[in-house]
């Protein structure tokens, strides 16, 4: 139950003071960076989950990344596009505080995500041979909904809290909804909300940096220790991979809690950096992934050029020739018949004439 003092059910977002000329651009941009997100991960999901030789635990950890992209870029996106096209900067309550929710579960579904996902290459990496031991479906299961888990315990916890307090006033500063702005629509006191929000805040950092941290450590003096060449490039390569897309992950998401505390920052590099952490992560995560992985690549490349398993291709190229007695016409021709296998490559061709 939202407790509203002395103002309206709505609230107002910082628009984007769109002119005339520049709404359809906006709303063209915004449309296909949410169906490139959609397309993308949905892509990635069913890639991962349709084949089951790649039902690996680097997989199933991975088809978490672009569920957890959806949820936090359908969040946003149809807030935004809504404001594009109505040109209204009123949302309800409690549309807000769902969006703000989704969004908190998003951040953190992505520092703990990554997390197990640098753990299970520790374990790929640094102790092969117990490797299938430890990742077993069980225990997968069992980090998974660990992962989950303490995304809606932490953040359920932190909007338990937001939801006990008053509001009065219904101005936000930020194109979208979250924590932080919330609270400085609320006329009672916050300290409580403050702390609980830098402690889960600072502990998911710690444990998600620590994290990453010790087994990319462990990973790089494994991998300088080893004498084959090929398995090196390939762990660094997917380590690589992985790393970059946490850095971008973490620098963007601390960026926007640090401004939010800050109020010498200019609004629109804060608004920037804010937008940024919702359309950069999960546009380029499923394409990073998609493209760097060579099992996910490899289905990929087959299912876009798949072709069925055995068709014929005729062409007739004929042609007619006066005869020069008489008056009836000659065809001649010939017939080409073309085999291809399953992947799409070429078999056999024959050609057969006739006249």
């Amino acid at each position: 139950m939202i407790n509203l003092y002395n103002t309206s059910s709505f609230i107002q977002l910082q628009g984007l003071d769109l002119s005339h000329e520049s709404v359809f651009p906006a709303f063209l941009f915004a449309t296909l960076n949410y169906m490139i997100i959609l397309f993308c991960n949905l892509t990635l999901i069913l890639t991962i989950v349709l084949n089951k030789s790649l039902h690996q635990p680097m997989h199933l950890f991975l088809v978490n990344l672009p569920v957890n992209d959806l949820i936090g870029s359908s969040a946003f996106f149809p807030l935004l596009i809504k404001e594009i096209l109505t040109n209204s900067r009123m949302v309800h309550y409690s549309s807000c505080i769902a969006q703000a929710f989704f969004i908190h579960i998003y951040a953190a579904g992505s520092v703990f995500i990554l997390s197990a996902m640098a753990y299970d290459r520790y374990i790929a990496i640094c102790h092969p041979l117990q490797y299938n031991t430890f990742m077993t479906n069980a225990n997968i299961m069992k980090i998974i909904t660990l992962v989950w888990s303490s995304c809606l315990v932490l953040i359920g916890g932190l909007f338990i809290l937001l939801l006990r307090l008053r509001f009065c006033r219904s101005e936000m500063s930020n194109l979208y909804c979250d924590n932080a702005n919330l609270l400085s629509l609320v006329c009672d006191n916050t300290v409580i909300n403050n702390i609980y929000a830098l402690l889960i805040t600072g502990l998911t950092q710690v444990l998600a940096n620590g994290m990453v941290l010790f087994t990319y450590l462990r990973i790089l003096i494994a991998c300088f220790r080893s004498k084959q060449t090929d398995t090196k490039a390939k762990a660094l390569q997917t380590c690589a991979t992985h790393l970059f897309v946490f850095l971008m992950m973490e620098c963007l998401g601390l960026f926007t809690i640090i401004s939010s505390r800050i109020q010498n920052i200019s609004p629109h590099l804060r608004r920037f950096i804010g937008v940024s952490t919702l359309i950069f992560p999960p546009t380029l995560n499923s394409i990073i992934y998609g493209l760097r992985t060579k099992e996910i690549r490899e289905k990929l490349v087959k299912v876009f050029r798949k072709k069925p398993f055995r068709y014929f291709y005729y062409e007739l190229y004929a042609m007619q020739q006066q005869v020069k007695e008489g008056s009836s016409n000659c065809l001649h021709g010939e017939l080409r018949l073309k085999t291809f296998t399953e992947d799409g490559h070429l078999r056999d061709d024959h050609v057969f004439t006739f006249s």
